[in-house]
């Protein structure tokens, strides 16, 4: 976990490392994959310099996508 990280984010990702092994997904990489996970988190959250948000604009046209009744021609 990078320094910025709050204890909180860390137990997180210890848990999500632990369930990892116990499900034996992500075999070797069990850390990196949980770190991964909780910096995501973080960024969305804003707890980083560089916070992350995805944009309004692209969950609008996903919305639009799924309420075409008529395939495109």
């Amino acid at each position: 976990m990078p320094r910025g990280a709050s204890p909180r984010r860390e137990r997180e990702a210890k848990k999500l490392e632990r369930k990892f092994k116990k499900e034996k997904r992500y075999k070797g990489r069990e850390d990196e994959v949980a770190a991964r996970i909780v910096n995501k988190q973080r960024a969305q959250a804003g707890e980083t310099k560089t916070a992350h948000k995805p944009a309004h604009r692209t969950t609008a046209r996903r919305k639009h996508r799924t309420r075409r009744s008529t395939p495109r021609k």
